[in-house]
């Protein structure tokens, strides 16, 4: 059990837009942690005493949060969306789950949208530009530690940002799918404002998963790389705002009153479906078609342009689990649920063959 003498240890850097979603929560949460930053395993001489006794993580993401197993041994955890949920079910309060199953579903849908698709924009716009490149590439060495010389963050300058515009394919960015995702962000931010007109988050007057998972990749698209943050600026102001507000919302306080209603789904919320519908569902059925016949990538249309990426097997995971998340809905909130999915052309997310 978490407390202010026993915090929640967990591991990142101010330039990951997940470990910037897990703040977030934490912080909304009021659940006392200990913020050791960057990478782990970096070495001691870097500034970290904790560097040789931590656990390191099977897959080193960020952040990286260390929880203690039945036997009181710590385990290094990563991956958003179950953390979210297994402290749902160790801390009481605040949550960020809705009781009402049919708006958890959604909610869970467009988590995965913030985590699986608004991250392609992010990445995207940061190493697709080159005043952006520039910023992340002469910034990012030093999230990790201030004391590098010059001689060595000049090389991890180029190091990173080779290595990083090198991988833009492997989120699908290139010169035939790049308008595809620069105008989905456009969009995003246009149904965004329409919404943050009546409502204060995504789901009616009290923040969940949802809008945490947003706010992670807003950070870098709103308030770091030039490029998005300019466009940002220009066509929703309202929701730059919305991003730096809700990195600390501990002092709010909510009622379970504050949920919007399932039963009363408002139309700018069905918008926000849509978008999810038109860019983010067509890649993951093709992904996981993709991944089911062992193939290394897949192709796809979205928005009448060819896509084409490596087929990832964790994305194959996330269809999987919304799919069964849809399935353990009793007969009644299926129907509700598919109904508005339906509204929103997103039935086949989770009625496709794939």
């Amino acid at each position: 059990m978490t407390t202010d003498s026993n915090p929640i240890k967990l591991q990142g850097v101010p330039g990951s837009p997940y470990t910037r979603k897990m703040l977030a929560v934490l912080r909304y949460r009021r659940i006392p942690y200990r913020f050791i930053i960057g990478q782990p395993g970096l070495p001691i001489e870097w500034g970290y005493p904790d560097g040789a006794s931590l656990p390191m993580p099977k897959v080193p993401l960020l952040p990286t949060f260390y929880f203690k197993d039945e036997n009181g041994v710590e385990q290094a955890v990563t991956d958003s969306t179950p953390i979210i949920r297994r402290l749902e079910s160790e801390v009481s309060g605040r949550s960020i789950i809705p009781g009402d199953p049919v708006l958890a579903f959604l909610n869970y849908i467009l988590e995965d949208y913030g985590d699986e698709w608004l991250t392609r924009c992010m990445f995207h716009f940061r190493w697709a530009f080159p005043a952006d490149v520039a910023k992340a590439a002469t910034i990012l060495p030093f999230y990790q530690a201030m004391n590098l010389s010059d001689e060595f963050s000049e090389t991890m300058q180029k190091v990173i940002s080779e290595r990083q515009i090198g991988r833009l394919y492997v989120v699908g960015s290139n010169e035939t799918t790049r308008s595809v995702i620069e105008q989905s962000y456009v969009r995003f931010l246009e149904n965004m404002d329409r919404h943050l007109h009546h409502h204060q988050f995504l789901l009616g007057q009290r923040p969940a998963s949802a809008d945490f998972a947003a706010v992670g990749q807003l950070t870098c698209l709103t308030h770091f790389d030039p490029t998005p943050t300019d466009i940002t600026i220009k066509t929703s102001p309202r929701t730059y705002a919305w991003v730096e507000r809700n990195e600390d919302l501990c002092g709010i306080e909510v009622t379970d009153a504050d949920w919007i209603a399932s039963d009363d789904i408002p139309d700018t919320l069905i918008a926000l479906l849509r978008e999810v519908a038109r860019t983010h569902m067509p890649q993951m059925l093709a992904n996981a078609k993709a991944v089911a016949s062992g193939k290394d990538q897949f192709e796809t249309v979205i928005d009448g342009k060819q896509w084409k990426q490596p087929s990832f097997p964790y994305q194959a995971k996330c269809l999987r689990w919304t799919r069964e998340a849809y399935a353990s809905l009793n007969e009644k909130d299926r129907t509700k649920a598919l109904a508005i999915l339906e509204k929103a052309g997103l039935g086949d997310l989770v009625t496709a063959t794939v």
